[in-house]
């Protein structure tokens, strides 16, 4: 028979996921002579043999793990004769670029091998090969290689070497490998580590993508001081516990929970909480549901024994910093939140935080996508321009865009201070070097004084495009979801820039990548102090009670205050007119007493779900005709606090809300649907985060005939804002003016 060759190039998650390896295997079981490297743009092979058309369709059906083929091109070439398949040296230079992969949780193989005592792994916190271990926190550039790794400093031990170029081995060019005798080493012996523990001490730990605080989750004194020292009054702390059967002892887990705890990213899960769980309250306070994750890393596994089921394991910061990644950086910074360090010598070369995640209809739902997922790309419908797009202010991300990828950063955090912003600006550099993405222009929101806006306008020396919020938010739900052409687009959040110059938040538009029409929009009540009123909810109700002509004392504000902002509501000083979700939900919260000060965005809404009541009934409200028209919730705030003084529980009133707001969105889309004929509806924003609003709402539009979008692959909240940012700007660019 006639020896065929054949050039292979293949573009997609194909270096750090065992690929070479896996066509090298491929290569001997099928008789195919030739090479295999790696590329700036992917993996290259040249395949020679009789049964190269049988090898090339095995390369695509039976891949790695975690491998990934997006797009696969072949050209025949002229027969060599070759006798041999060989593992090449990789190719550098410019390309398109390779996808770099997310970190990966430590496989079964390798947490097998850790935990037998006759292995030579055995119980070391480094163990990794070509299935799991870290990637992309490691990575200094491409193509994928151990010398272009924070592992380059350690020179493999004769075991090891043997193993990474043993092609039978699960190690075969396993990047980071590495054993006691030659890989990166702990500060501390196991044993003292969960000693310390054990003691009620808190520890800064360098983990995979930089430091957590952790401490003993059942001790109450440990988890109060860790609250106080980290300055988060409020905010629910992560628990990472032993194995499954903890989890299932804190926790109700559904099938699709388990899977995503499970499975190779292993995220925090927020699961409901058992009322007997056996936790500190400090943990989770006021909150029916706990962030829960497994071990990830050998490392992790080292910390608990029987004594020790659950630790509570936060990101290693002051509020609102990035996390810290570097010892000398966590000694100076966490030096007054942590009473003893564990170090190793690994570099971290990027930080990466926990992933957040929850279930919605049985399917994964993000909150913060980070590690395990970034910079894992987001597959585009259609290419787009290279553009790089910052998102919003809070819970930032951003984006860039080439050909057929959206890179999605990690999580960064809400850009309000100067350490932010240059984990932003380094987070940038890496991801353009790691893509070779050079933007041709920048997007950015519309609010002049978000850090992120200001970077575009003043740093970046791009080209600037202006993208109003709640049309990026729209767009990144259909980017999501793999949609064109025009769909209803349903916003609801807290806070973003409106064209007219007022805070928009509770949005119905009709929405393409190319443009917006703003349909209708919740009716705009003016609030006093502006951002104040983010933090006191009871400054959103006073407004909202005021314009409904309902008498509102809230419970805990000082008479003066009230005095004061009353003065301001009825002079129109200092005040903002919006029509934010957020501002709404916050002020219903405040009417019900469930909370009248916030100590993190989103809080009183987050209570107020959690209170509501499955129950009937719904309250009375009004769509004013209008271009745009206006959903008029006076009659529901004074529909409330009739309730409310007529003894009806404050969970059942939550609940009747929660419907309301459900019914508001369908008799708004319905209205919408017969002047357009659209039947697509994307929901988005950081109200929708609400899962009992969502899947209201989703169920009454479903009912009503339309067919419903929400997010899947990047968090409805601001984290996939810049998404929707850089596919406007691109379809901008492309649209002929």
């Amino acid at each position: 028979m006639i020896a065929l060759r054949r050039r292979i190039e293949i573009q997609g998650v194909v270096q750090g996921v065992g690929f070479r390896p896996y066509v090298y295997r491929l290569a001997a079981q099928f008789g195919i002579f030739g090479w295999v490297l790696n590329s700036p743009d992917g993996v290259v092979i040249e395949a020679e043999g009789e049964a190269v058309e049988a090898f090339l369709y095995a390369l695509q059906s039976q891949l790695p793990p975690l491998a990934r083929i997006d797009r696969i091109s072949v050209a025949e070439l002229p027969a060599t004769r070759e006798h041999a398949f060989h593992i090449r040296e990789s190719v550098g230079g410019e390309g398109q670029f390779s996808l770099v992969p997310p970190d990966i949780a430590t496989c079964p193989e390798c947490t097998a091998e850790f935990l037998d005592p006759s292995n030579r792994r055995y119980l070391y916190p480094f163990t990794n090969c070509t299935n799991c271990g870290p990637r992309y926190s490691i990575i200094r550039d491409v193509p994928y290689d151990r010398a272009k790794t924070t592992m380059a400093e350690f020179k493999m031990c004769p075991a090891c070497q043997a193993e990474y170029e043993d092609p039978g081995h699960r190690r075969f060019h396993a990047e980071p490998n590495a054993c006691p005798d030659c890989g990166p080493s702990l500060s501390e012996d196991p044993v003292e580590i969960r000693l310390l523990l054990q003691s009620g001490l808190i520890l800064a730990i360098r983990g995979l993508g930089g430091f957590h605080l952790v401490c003993d989750a059942t001790n109450i004194r440990a988890v109060e001081t860790l609250r106080e020292r980290k300055r988060r009054s409020g905010k629910a702390f992560a628990v990472m516990v032993r194995d499954l059967a903890v989890a299932r002892e804190l926790c109700e887990i559904v099938e699709a929970e388990q899977a995503l705890l499970e499975g190779s990213r292993k995220p925090i899960v927020l699961l409901r909480k058992k009322a007997e769980a056996r936790i500190a309250p400090a943990v989770a306070p006021n909150q029916s549901r706990l962030g829960v994750m497994l071990p990830y890393t050998p490392l992790h596994h080292l910390l608990f024994d029987e004594t020790l089921p659950a630790l509570v394991m936060t990101s290693g910061n002051l509020s609102e910093e990035p996390i810290v990644s570097r010892n000398a950086e966590a000694e100076l910074r966490l030096h007054d939140v942590a009473d003893h360090f564990i170090f190793h010598n690994r570099e971290i070369r990027t930080r990466v935080d926990d992933s957040v995640m929850q279930i919605f209809a049985g399917k994964p739902y993000p909150v913060r996508r980070s590690r395990g997922y970034a910079p894992e790309p987001i597959e585009l419908h259609h290419p787009a321009r290279e553009i790089l797009a910052c998102g919003g202010e809070l819970k930032n991300t951003f984006c860039l865009t080439k050909g057929r990828y959206a890179i999605l950063s990690q999580h960064i955090g809400d850009l309000e201070n100067l350490e932010t912003m240059e984990f932003f600006r380094e987070t940038l550099s890496h991801l353009q070097r790691f893509f070779r993405v050079s933007p041709v222009a920048v997007a950015h929101d519309l609010h002049p004084r978000y850090l992120s806006t200001q970077f575009a306008l003043r740093e970046s020396g791009l080209p600037a495009i202006g993208i109003q919020h709640h049309h990026a938010h729209i767009a990144a739900c259909m980017a999501d979801n793999g949609l064109e052409g025009k769909v209803i687009g349903v916003a609801m959040d807290g806070t973003g820039y409106g064209t007219d110059g007022r805070i928009w938040g509770g949005e119905f538009l009709v929405s393409d990548f190319a443009g917006y029409e703003r349909y209708g929009h919740l009716r705009y009540v003016p609030l006093a102090g502006g951002d104040a009123a983010v933090r006191q909810p009871w400054r959103s109700a006073l407004a909202y009670c005021r314009d409904a002509g309902v008498d509102f004392a809230p419970a805990l504000a000082a008479p003066k205050d009230l005095r004061i902002v009353g003065q301001m509501l009825d002079k129109g000083l200092q005040c903002v007119d919006t029509s934010s979700c957020g501002r709404l939900f916050d002020a219903v919260a405040s009417v019900l007493n469930v909370r009248q000060q916030t100590t993190y965005e989103g809080q009183a809404a987050i209570e107020l779900e959690m209170l509501a009541a499955d129950t009937e009934g719904r309250y009375p409200f009004t769509i004013h005709d209008g271009n745009p028209f206006q959903a008029d919730l006076r009659t529901v705030i004074s529909a409330i606090t009739v309730d409310l003084h007529s003894g009806t529980p404050a969970a059942v009133i939550a609940g009747r809300f929660h419907n309301t707001m459900a019914d508001v969105i369908l008799q708004a889309c319905q209205r919408i649907r017969s002047h357009s004929q659209l039947e697509r509806v994307c929901l988005s924003g950081g109200c929708f985060q609400n899962l009992r609003l969502l899947g209201l709402t989703v169920e009454s539009l479903r009912s009503a005939g339309f067919t419903v979008y929400h997010h899947q692959r990047v968090p409805t909240n601001d984290g996939g804002l810049a998404l929707g940012q850089a596919l406007i700007a691109s379809e901008l660019l492309s649209v002929p003016r």
